[in-house]
């Protein structure tokens, strides 16, 4: 029961989430602001208004009036300091998706409606009137109600998220995929980090500072995300993406890895080496175009590199690393021969970070670079005619799992 209610918790902030991402993405301009945890959880502000927007999802819950009368005795309690002349006049939203039993509530309503169902309610056997406690009158709260629009027929969840992937693809012109898991991920990181922030100012963003944070291509492991998506089914598309093919084109690839600052185990990276290997090489010699792929290892200390090095060459796992001799200087050509059935490499090493471009440029055939960084990306060269994907990962574990 615990586990069912902090998922529903869970869910709850996403759908808030998600909201924000949809109003910012609906913006009519580029200036156009929303503040996420202000008067109410969404406060959108633009050149012709300004509403506080109170966003609940009850997807188990039947529609009871009782179920949004606080949140409106909030508003009202705002409204309050308006007539006061405290506060700046509004309006008010309440958003919410309802399991069932939306037909109880008949729109608009009228103020004798407002203080029977919404305005007056019973604490241990006390009965209060909220109205009558700020001395509103029936005129006051008549005006309260223009200002008041209730939605209790809100997007279901999974709607409210199709709807955020067809205003992405339509505002970034991409596909589906990148939609979710590029643009979708990197908006909901940016609303969770802004809705945290004790500062006021600093949870109000503007649409054109939004699109900006949110436009760049990368597959990001955050944890709100990877709580939504599923980390199986996350790895499971990103496979399907990326590394899964009926017939593997025989294209030279670049694998570029972060060594994790924590938990490293020599075992796990060299499991993965040799998985990277057998994925992704073809050398039989019934094969017309043989090929296996490069990896480089970021952050690996020098003797830590070395002794990977040893261990492989002892169990006789051939690979390359662009060195011809001891002393000499790095060879392109030389790590970018083709490897076959003769030869027997397996894997192409490249020791260094700017062994990367020189090898790139060095290559004629067709080029794809596979980018796992842990915390920030590290290589940013971008090549126009390479194929490039940047994916972040948790533990080394992870990476194959996806490929």
């Amino acid at each position: 029961m615990a586990d069912r209610t902090a998922i529903d918790t869970i869910k709850g902030y996403f759908y808030q989430f998600d909201y924000a991402i949809a109003k910012l993405l609906e913006l009519q301009t580029d200036t156009d602001t929303i503040i996420v945890e202000g008067i109410e959880d969404v406060d959108i502000n633009t050149a012709t208004e300004e509403i506080a927007v109170q966003c609940k999802y009850y997807a188990k819950t039947e529609y009871n009036h009782s179920v949004i009368a606080k949140p409106i005795r909030l508003m009202l309690d705002h409204y309050k300091e308006v007539t006061n002349g405290t506060k700046k006049r509004i309006n008010y939203k309440l958003y919410g998706y309802f399991q069932s039993g939306q037909t109880k509530l008949t729109l608009p309503i009228n103020s004798t409606f407002l203080k029977d169902h919404f305005l007056t309610y019973s604490e241990k056997k006390v009965k209060y009137y909220h109205h009558t406690k700020h001395s509103l009158t029936d005129t006051q709260l008549d005006d309260f109600i223009t200002l008041l629009d209730i939605n209790i027929s809100a997007l279901e969840y999974q709607s409210q998220v199709s709807k955020i992937s067809n205003l992405l693809m339509t505002q970034f012109g991409c596909n589906s995929f990148e939609a979710e898991n590029f643009f979708y991920n990197n908006a909901l990181k940016v609303i969770k980090d802004i809705a945290i922030e004790s500062n006021i100012a600093k949870r109000k963003i503007s649409k054109s500072e939004f699109l900006t944070k949110i436009n760049f291509k990368r597959v990001l492991f955050n944890e709100w995300f990877v709580t939504y998506k599923g980390q199986s089914k996350l790895f499971a598309e990103l496979r399907g993406q990326y590394f899964t093919g009926l017939n593997i084109s025989p294209y030279e690839r670049l694998f570029i890895i972060e060594i994790p600052n924590t938990n490293y185990v020599r075992a796990e990276l060299k499991d993965l080496i040799l998985t990277i290997s057998r994925k992704w090489s073809k050398l039989s010699a019934r094969e017309p175009h043989t090929f296996c792929p490069y990896i480089y290892l970021h952050n690996i200390l020098p003797q830590e590199l070395l002794e990977l090095k040893k261990e492989l060459f002892s169990e006789g796992f051939l690979f390359i690393d662009g060195f011809d001799f001891d002393g000499s200087d790095f060879n392109p050509k030389s790590i970018s021969k083709q490897a076959n059935s003769s030869n027997s490499i397996k894997i192409k090493i490249l020791n260094k970070i700017e062994h990367i471009d020189l090898t790139i440029g060095e290559i004629s055939k067709t080029r794809e670079i596979y980018q796992f960084y842990n915390t920030n990306p590290f290589f940013d060269i971008s090549y126009p005619n390479v194929k490039q994907a940047q994916i972040q990962f948790s533990k080394l574990t992870d990476i194959n799992k996806i490929i």
